[in-house]
């Protein structure tokens, strides 16, 4: 892991309405951020979350604009870059055991031994990539998963981040994984949490590639855990890759983008199965639609 060697890191400069801590948070978190910290103010909320530098600040820009789409009263209000912090020794205290769904547990590595009995534990280094088990979004994807039966399974992860969902679909029995992401950097994170989790490198194929961009093949479940405009992007090309009787699970959307995105499933050629909310996060399970026969 290089968490901690850059000789530099980028910072931006959240701001929203007095009391979106928690809305602040979650945007710098499923923009990739390495880290993040409260900026006191009484007319404002102010976060200022962290981001590595091997990319370009742009890059993270790009990141944050498509998380603060459905959000017009948060805003940019600061960047620039900052001397490293040893964010992993901090870190260490801000990730205790969570319980997930019915039966998994995500557990930091120095957590290992403390798992709740009759939980699968999920092994996961907070780095740098998208996915540590905290959000609402990832939460609801795992619980999906759960409801449905993967064993034997295989399964697709697109924008895969730390490879959480890899990880418990192999947990809950699949048999084989593609694990997709845009960001190569991410990659090796990836690899550092299967490792954790004595997955073995041929069960969880890792890819670099944009959505579902020069994929082929089907697979009978595939997952998306991003935002809301990526996830419109990709679904005319998720019937074609699904196995009749196949599976896609959606998060990374919020409650008040449900009627839209229902609406472009409908369009897309897929009925939904499942779906689930916490907070202001909404995910959902879907199928290929059956069509009635005419006549």
């Amino acid at each position: 892991m290089n968490i901690a060697t850059d000789g530099f890191w980028w910072y931006v400069t959240l701001e929203g309405r007095p009391g979106s801590e928690e809305v602040l948070a979650s945007l710098a978190e499923m923009s990739g951020s390495i880290g993040s910290e409260e900026i006191a103010r009484e007319s404002a909320s102010l976060l200022r979350a962290y981001f590595r530098s091997s990319q370009d600040l742009g890059y993270w820009i790009g990141r944050l604009g498509g998380a603060l789409e459905p959000w017009p009263e948060v805003r940019v209000a600061d960047m620039g870059k900052i001397e490293n912090r040893q964010w992993h020794t901090e870190w260490k205290e801000a990730f205790p055991p969570l319980v997930v769904g019915e039966g998994l547990v995500v557990l930091a590595p120095w957590h290992k031994g403390e798992e709740p009995e009759g939980r699968t534990p999920l092994y996961i280094y907070p780095g740098s990539a998208f996915g540590t088990g905290y959000h609402e979004s990832t939460q609801i994807v795992l619980t999906l998963m759960e409801r449905a039966a993967l064993t034997g399974a295989s399964a697709a992860d697109i924008g895969a981040g730390s490879g959480i969902l890899s990880i418990a679909a192999v947990k809950l029995g699949a048999r084989h994984v593609l694990a997709r992401d845009l960001d190569p950097a991410v990659l090796s994170e990836i690899r550092h949490n299967l490792g954790l989790n004595d997955i073995p490198p041929d069960v969880v194929e890792l890819e670099q590639g944009n959505l579902l961009d020069g994929m082929t093949g089907r697979v009978d479940l595939l997952m998306a855990n991003i935002v809301m405009e990526p996830l419109l992007e990709m679904l005319p090309g998720v019937p074609g890759l699904l196995e009749e009787g196949g599976r896609a699970l959606f998060s990374g959307l919020l409650v008040k983008e449900r009627e839209r995105f229902v609406g472009a499933l409908d369009e897309a050629g897929l009925a939904i199965l499942d779906e689930l909310s916490l907070g202001d996060w909404w995910g959902v399970a879907v199928t290929k639609r059956v069509e009635e026969p005419c006549g």
